[in-house]
């Protein structure tokens, strides 16, 4: 019988790589929430993938870039932090474009890292042309001593099990840390308010998305309807933000409590009644006590 492996790896890279919906897609199941726009995921989200010969922790980081405020510095210092104490790191960058100097700053944090590294070459699937994708790659290649360079799609979902191989190659003989039926060890809560925050990110532009954040006030069961009770509030910078969140008549805010709604039905299992409400919490993302009231504390 061969030896059962676990570990953790870090998943860095700059924004908007493609690295939730890597993670997701090799969970086969939604854990992250994901986005088109730059810096969706702020915190580390632990992402469990167990298989009858190993379990991986995967560590999905916020996008490393320059910050511009409170918030942004702690999205950044949590990214780097992960880099300590892991068995492997995986740098994610997307591959339908030449490397550009986020992805030289990473791989240069990456240069000092005592785990090996795995350069995942993400969205292979939108190559126009097989040479025209390897000259890419080679340029990636260049940014560093890789361990191992593998080409993937988070969207088809090739080349993702020869990286989960990869990533298991390189993981120490151990325990489970998890049961085999956990995908993340975040609360439900945690992931009731990304998925709503998700569908703001999704309805608004410009700075509103990165304006807001999420926090699920209480949460109440009634098992003799088979019914949940959420009451969340989103939060704002601005009153002209809050007015475009609730949108003519409360047209957006509907379609923001819809939408998250059938993801949380999703999550839960059963019917969710949930109440939405959007309050100002004026420059909420330069003030220390304000991030660490919205669970963005950095992790010892």
């Amino acid at each position: 019988m061969k030896a059962f492996r676990s570990g953790f790896a870090a998943v860095v890279g700059r924004p908007n790589v493609g690295k939730s919906t890597l993670m997701n897609s090799l969970l086969g199941q939604k854990v992250a929430i994901v986005s088109d726009k730059p810096q969706t995921t702020r915190n580390r989200i632990r992402c469990i993938l167990t298989r009858p010969d190993a379990q991986i922790v995967f560590l999905d980081t916020p996008g490393i870039h320059k910050p511009l405020h409170k918030l942004g510095e702690y999205m950044v210092q949590t990214a780097l932090k992960t880099l300590n104490g892991v068995d492997a790191v995986v740098f994610v960058v997307d591959a339908s474009q030449p490397p550009g100097r986020g992805d030289e700053f990473v791989a240069a944090q990456l240069k000092n890292s005592a785990s090996p590294v795995i350069l995942a070459a993400n969205k292979v699937d939108l190559w126009e042309s097989r040479e025209k994708g390897e000259a890419i790659l080679a340029a990636y290649r260049a940014l560093g001593d890789f361990d191992k360079v593998l080409p993937v799609s988070a969207l088809t979902g090739s080349g993702l099990a020869e990286l989960a191989n990869a990533v298991i190659e390189r993981l120490p003989e151990g325990p489970k840390y998890y049961p085999d039926d956990w995908v993340t060890d975040h609360p439900e809560r945690f992931i009731m308010a990304e998925l709503i925050r998700e569908k703001v990110l999704l309805l608004t532009r410009e700075e509103v998305p990165h304006a807001t954040a999420v926090v699920v006030d209480r949460v109440e069961a009634r098992e003799d309807r088979n019914l949940v009770d959420v009451w969340a509030t989103i939060y704002v910078e601005r009153p002209s933000q809050k007015g475009i969140i609730i949108g003519k008549g409360g047209s957006m805010l509907k379609e923001v409590g819809m939408l998250a709604r059938q993801d949380i039905e999703a999550l839960l299992g059963s019917q969710v009644n949930l109440q939405l409400w959007v309050k100002v919490k004026e420059d909420w993302r330069e003030r220390a006590g304000t991030l660490s009231d919205f669970g963005y504390t950095l992790e010892s």
